[in-house]
């Protein structure tokens, strides 16, 4: 006698890598949504990154329009220390 294998509990082949990358997609957008909340203890470099994060995978747009506004605004600061301090404040 032949026992039947139901699949009706397993995920479809096809839908793994989508269900995988929805996961490192909640992850990064937690990760980046958690430096963002924190800004005073990140370095500028990395608060960017978070900001390009939730840019590129968030679906809310008044966060989208907060990460875009964030982001320019460092990149513009980063701009203007480098035409004021072209070594960086080395002497």
């Amino acid at each position: 006698m032949t026992a039947m294998i139901s699949n009706a509990h397993r995920p479809s082949i096809n839908s793994m890598p989508i269900a995988r990358y929805d996961l490192w997609r909640r992850d990064r957008l937690a990760e980046a949504r958690s430096v963002q909340a924190n800004v005073a203890h990140h370095p500028d470099s990395l608060i960017i990154l978070a900001a390009r994060v939730v840019c590129a995978h968030t679906d809310d747009s008044a966060e989208l329009s907060e990460a875009k506004d964030l982001w320019r605004l460092l990149r513009s600061m980063q701009t203007v220390t480098a035409v004021v301090l072209p070594t960086g404040g080395a002497t």
